[in-house]
């Protein structure tokens, strides 16, 4: 028999897709999974007829590999991965790589290459994005790990990854665990995006009134715009047509609004308060999941609290269109949040490694947070390599110049109305302070010395001096 060139261990769904995509690409697979019945029905279904080949025993599952041998463990992120690597790695001869393509928080993954690399084997932690049929179709892949450990997997993932006009949508990310870093970072954006567009829909629907037909035609109409074409928008679009057959009511209406969440936006959070960056939409949409989880409370409380009960008097179509840019609008301020959080710690965790202008473009395809504003994004800052923020590069400061106006009357009407936003204000709040030359915080500092004696800089004093006052006497 024919050795494997590629081993999948794993066989959820993701897994599966992933294998058959590798095999439809021209590669022949072996693949495990911890429970045999799910590898019999595996074989027996989606992978009859294919050149694939089931193993029930890791020793078998091994054997079967080509060297340097290439495995990639799709299995729940944590302990069930360290399970695997020791299992795997009495197993493996030296140059053999084990690839983790789960959500696997990027300091496991550090944690990981530096114990492997050190025994002589290769590991690299790779982000997966796309969903379901972006792992059958072609996902974007995050990878990250040591360049020669790419250089092995490169001719594979080259092939699997989505193809954008530019490339496929696959890099080396950078050392580490830089690869599962960007991932996270992706998600967290993913966390912005999904809250946008959800209040998005309530201020249209709760406040202008639009049914979901009109808010199809509202979705689908902005998916062809070149601001808002994305897959985010396209899925909602298709949303507000389903009709549940049990019922024959729009499902939407039917589906209970408490969202989950699986921790990388919680990580995504942790991670830019350690680096000292700002990230405050995706801080209110994790806010706002959490918040839904409180379903029967809010209930209680819907009963004892009013809100306001405004109603809009204004013309409903030009106001959809002030809805959009405030949501462009904060789209970019998420994205630029995003963006600065890779930076900052590419240079204080990756050796400045990670290329904002590959980042942005492996995210054009495959991915949940794909987008025809990221060509956009690249060129920002292949254009000026030293930007310091997305807000400031000429496209993005102009667009929302033009549109703050209609962004902030937005708001208004969400809050005359009652309708809460907290990224859309979160959104907003971020650009006005970044804009800002003084905020308030020389008065915190007055108040941190004045109780703790944490000292204060002055604005007619060279920076670095700290000075301070006994305020009470």
């Amino acid at each position: 028999m024919t050795k494997r060139t590629f081993g999948v261990i794993g066989l959820a769904v993701m897994g599966e897709n992933l294998a058959l995509n590798v095999e439809s690409r021209g590669f022949p697979i072996a693949v495990y999974n911890r429970t045999a019945s799910k590898t019999e029905e595996f074989m027996k279904t989606r992978a009859q007829g294919k050149d694939v080949k089931a193993a029930y025993s890791l020793e078998e599952f091994v054997k079967v590999l080509e060297q340097p041998r290439k495995i990639l463990v799709m299995v729940k992120a944590g302990k069930p991965v360290d399970a695997v690597i020791e299992d795997l790695k009495p197993l493996l001869d030296k140059g053999d790589m084990i690839i983790d393509g789960g959500n696997s928080l990027y300091e496991d993954t550090e944690r990981r290459t530096q114990y492997l690399e050190s025994t002589g084997l290769g590991f690299v932690g790779m982000g997966v994005s796309g969903g379901e049929e972006g792992a059958l179709k072609g996902p974007s892949l995050m990878p990250g790990g040591t360049k020669a450990a790419y250089k092995e997997l490169e001719p594979i993932l080259t092939k699997i990854a989505a193809q954008v006009d530019d490339g496929p949508c696959v890099t080396f990310v950078g050392p580490g665990g830089a690869g599962h870093y960007v991932k996270m970072v992706h998600n967290g954006i993913e966390y912005g995006d999904m809250q946008l567009i959800a209040e998005a829909y309530d201020i249209m629907k709760n406040a202008l009134g639009l049914s979901n037909q009109e808010l199809h035609e509202v979705f689908a109409k902005w998916n062809t715009t070149d601001e808002l074409n994305s897959f985010l928008i396209e899925i909602t679009a298709d949303i507000f047509k389903n009709i549940d057959p049990e019922s024959n009511k729009a499902l939407l209406d039917l589906i209970l609004d408490s969202a989950g969440q699986k921790g990388t936006g919680r990580w995504t959070i942790v991670t830019s308060l350690e680096l000292g960056v700002p990230i405050p939409t995706m801080y209110a949409a994790v806010n706002a999941r959490v918040m839904s989880s409180y379903k029967d409370e809010r209930i209680s409380a819907s009963k004892q609290l009013t809100g306001s009960t405004i109603e809009f008097k204004g013309n409903v179509s030009e106001f959809v269109d002030k809805v959009r840019d405030a949501l462009y609008c904060s789209k970019i301020c998420s994205y630029a949040q995003g963006m600065a959080l890779i930076a900052k710690a590419s240079t204080e965790y990756y050796n400045g490694e990670i290329s904002l202008p590959e980042s942005s473009r492996i995210w054009k395809g495959g991915c949940i947070i794909r987008a025809g504003f990221l060509d956009k994004i690249k060129k920002a800052f292949v254009d000026n390599p030293s930007l310091p923020n997305l807000l400031l590069a000429p496209e993005f400061k102009q667009t929302i110049l033009d549109r703050q106006d209609a962004w902030r009357e937005v708001l208004v009407l969400a809050s005359q109305a009652g309708i809460p936003v907290p990224a859309f204000s979160a959104s907003l709040d971020y650009f006005d302070s970044y804009r800002r030359a003084n905020l308030p915080q020389n008065l915190t500092q007055a108040q941190r010395d004045y109780f703790g004696a944490h000292t204060y800089e002055r604005i007619d004093k060279p920076r670095g001096e700290f000075f301070h006052t006994e305020w009470a006497s």
